[in-house]
């Protein structure tokens, strides 16, 4: 089996650039279109389960991140400050969107009505990771991470959760894969040097809430010590690449630390001032691991609703060029990605495509071109009879519709 390095290449999906920097691909034409249709389902199943998405800048002034432990508990793998250009505080590369969450639900005064408050983000974060670690698209210092948080009532963090692992199997059966395992991430000694924040109770309790809801859910879990994250545990959903590397895709995290670092706080129904439960969680994990090994699941042959290229268009003669644009255009009205192929025979214009992994070719020659017809051949090898055009665009759209979200 090929692993994404070379399919990526090969797909003209990600480059990596000496000048650009180890670690941080430069995303081609073909890869954006992947990421996009990918993104767009994933927002859609965030949406329906009722994230509010927001933007947030990639940096912040140095002291959030002392404010939520990452400075003192992450610095190894976090950037250097840089100098305000103004001489005011330093600012730093953001390894986490979390501390700007924590941000967004400080925006007002909140009610327990409001809770859960579920905020949802694909952003930016920045990794020191070193150079001896980094690996194509599955390690990487520019992670574009399909990140969210739910502020709730303890009470109902364990509907939150559930909820969360319902939206990762859904998610990920509708991308064609599952998880290769789950790994319950726990805290290692809490003597040691500021590795772990918050009381020992608040992580005995996390981590009870954390294995309550997978055996709940029957999903059959192993656990780790000292995997946790420093502010509390998590659940790690696990994959393996084309070499039998286990690595962590998706997550699902408890943290009672940051809301009381951030003095987050909620009205409840008596008017008393509580502390919310901060959950993070992500469906997709970073773009750049995601798709990387969704290449090596498929070896390149992607899904048709978020294949790069969805339909090739090839006339077999000039003559033929103003109906494969037609038809091309008619594909681009109705969401579809698709191009004409016009250099070379015919024969090597299939065979590109095909070595593409592009999931649909349209031939389109004299005779179907004066009946406004096209010869329709799938990425398995199959040829369909010729059809009309808006009936073959019409099986296309149907067949590459993103899933229901």
């Amino acid at each position: 089996m090929l692993d994404h390095r070379q399919l990526g290449r090969e797909l003209e999906i990600f480059h990596p650039h000496p000048l650009v920097g180890a670690g941080l691909p430069i995303w081609l034409p073909n890869g954006a279109a992947v990421r996009y249709a990918i993104e767009g389902y994933l927002r859609e199943v965030e949406r329906l389960a009722g994230y509010q998405h927001v933007y947030s800048p990639p940096i912040a002034k140095q002291e959030m991140y002392e404010r939520s432990g990452h400075l003192a508990n992450f610095a190894d793998d976090m950037f250097p400050p840089m100098v305000d250009p103004d001489g005011g505080e330093a600012m730093m590369l953001r390894p986490s969107l979390c501390p700007h969450h924590a941000m967004v639900y400080q925006a007002k005064g909140r009610s327990y009505r409001e809770l859960p408050l579920r905020i949802g983000e694909f952003g930016g974060q920045y990794r020191a990771e070193r150079s001896g670690v980094l690996s194509g698209l599955s390690r990487v210092r520019s992670i574009w991470l399909n990140d969210g948080h739910v502020f709730c009532a303890p009470e109902q963090a364990s509907d939150e959760l559930s909820a969360v692992l319902a939206d990762i199997d859904k998610a990920h059966r509708a991308l064609g894969f599952r998880a290769e395992a789950f790994r319950l991430s726990l805290r290692g000694d809490l003597g040691g040097a500021g590795k772990y924040v918050g009381a020992p109770a608040e992580w005995d309790r996390a981590e009870k809430l954390l294995r309550d809801v997978l055996v709940a859910a029957g999903v059959p879990f192993y656990e780790k010590s000292g995997e946790a994250a420093f502010y509390g545990p998590k659940i790690d959903i696990q994959i393996r690449d084309v070499a039998g590397r286990e690595m962590s895709l998706a997550t699902i995290q408890v943290d009672f630390a940051q809301p009381e670092r951030f003095g987050l706080e909620y009205v409840d129904a008596g008017g008393a001032r509580r502390r919310p439960l901060m959950l993070h969680r992500s469906i997709g994990g970073g773009m750049e691991r995601l798709v990387g090994h969704l290449l090596e699941v498929h070896q390149g042959a992607l899904p048709a609703w978020y294949a790069p290229v969805q339909l090739v268009v090839a006339p077999v003669a000039e003559a033929q060029d103003d109906a494969a644009r037609r038809l091309a255009d008619a594909a681009l009205r109705l969401g579809l990605r698709a191009q004409v192929s016009h250099d070379g025979s015919l024969g090597l214009r299939i065979r590109e495509a095909i070595g593409k992994k592009v999931p649909y070719v349209a031939v389109i020659g004299a005779r179907e071109a004066a009946d406004d017809e096209v010869s329709l051949r799938l990425r398995g090898g199959a040829q369909l009879p010729a059809m009309r055009s808006a009936e073959a665009l019409g099986f296309i759209a149907k067949e590459a519709a993103v899933p229901q979200a």
